[in-house]
């Protein structure tokens, strides 16, 4: 199989549930492995490449890993894709590496959080060598207080020493802030994004970073749908009048704006909600309780949860689907795992529509390299 046959191959650490596997499936990569360290997330991505016909290559060649990064070494762990897999040969390594060593939301310890695996990433990129890097992260990263930091990671990929093959470092050719809603995402959501390229794709090739490309999508235009038929079953009924208020009262708020970053919360805290008091609020002004997590309708029928989840005195809770509209995912997408873990694997996610423009931006480079005959 030549690499035109295949597109543009990729290993993604730190997978999640997918929304970054998704954007850069849509992007045009296809995944040699995806490591993922959360089990319910692991067999969410097991799951739905499975059952969805345009990742009919993954299902042969993509190898689902669920394991901790660290212990990743990918000559011994690959086995559906080890005949695919070279150094050299791999065109993208890409993670969303752990965000709260340098979010707003924690302690902002930065490289003295064991959380931190910006040196496992780059350990991976130095054994790897792929062509292209791409690592995500929250906003917080590119804080005053990151600054030596960050230029440690960059010198380290741009730095790095050929091997006994040759094959050189890299050039960081962007590390930038990327907001959600400017890339059709109903939510606010900024991430920072590191591209990197190595030295012998880039050349005299110039990345360009991918421009906002949709229009701002808020809440109502994100959610009428499936908050219609969330209604829908008590319209014929004794809370007819109280369902159509609801909904109206909802709508008049949720037109109003995108919604806030949703938050995917820790396992040591209880059940799932959307965020702290300052995020709960902004979903309030919205319309919507940030509370909790709503009870899917199931074959649209009522759960018996209704007074809480949809005629709340704070307006109605969102269902796990709704969070996933809300983070970019593709409907058909599904979520293994209880409620609050379907949640959580929602709330960490990458937005596919800004991994799939990033990804496209990528590929430009990448397919103008292998234009002018470049073997490597």
């Amino acid at each position: 199989m030549t690499g035109t046959d295949r597109g543009y191959t990729s290993i993604e650490i730190c997978a999640g549930a997918g929304g970054q596997a998704i954007g850069l499936h849509l992007a045009g990569f296809r995944h040699l492995a995806l490591v993922e360290i959360d089990k319910y997330a692991a067999a969410t991505l097991q799951e739905n490449i499975e059952v969805h016909p345009k990742w009919d290559w993954e299902r042969d060649n993509c190898d689902v890993l669920c394991k901790d990064v660290v212990d990743f070494e990918p000559e011994r762990d690959l086995k559906k894709s080890a005949g695919l897999y070279r150094r050299g040969e791999v065109d993208l390594l890409a993670g969303g590496v752990p965000c709260p060593p340098f979010s707003h939301a924690g302690k902002q310890l930065g490289e003295d959080d064991e959380r931190d695996l910006f040196p496992r990433i780059l350990a991976l990129a130095e054994l790897i060598r792929p062509r292209a890097v791409m690592i995500e992260n929250v906003r917080g990263l590119m804080d005053a207080k990151f600054d030596d930091y960050r230029s440690r990671i960059q010198a380290s990929l741009e730095e790095m020493e050929p091997g006994v093959d040759g094959l050189p470092g890299y050039k960081v050719v962007a590390w930038r802030v990327y907001e959600a809603e400017k890339f059709g995402v109903p939510q606010l959501r900024p991430r920072s994004i590191l591209v990197a390229f190595r030295k012998d794709v880039l050349k005299d090739l110039k990345y360009e970073a991918p421009a906002p490309s949709a229009k701002r999508v808020n809440v109502f235009d994100a959610l009428e749908g499936t908050m219609a038929q969330r209604i829908e079953p008590f319209l014929a009924g004794t809370r007819a009048a109280e369902a159509r208020r609801v909904f109206e009262d909802w709508k008049k708020d949720a037109v109003k704006d995108v919604a806030p970053t949703l938050v995917g919360g820790s396992k040591k805290h209880g059940g799932a909600d959307l965020g702290p008091s300052r995020a709960k609020k902004a979903w309030r002004a919205l319309g919507v309780s940030g509370m909790g997590v709503a009870n899917a309708p199931v074959n649209g029928q009522p759960t018996g949860t209704e007074d809480r989840d949809l005629f709340g005195a704070d307006g109605p809770m969102l269902t796990v689907r709704q969070a996933a509209i809300i983070q970019g995912f593709p409907a058909e997408w599904d979520f293994t795992g209880g409620k609050t873990a379907q949640y959580r694997q929602v709330g960490n996610a990458f937005p596919p529509p800004v991994a799939q423009a990033i990804g496209e931006s990528i590929i430009e480079v990448l397919e103008a390299d292998r234009k002018r005959g470049n073997s490597r």
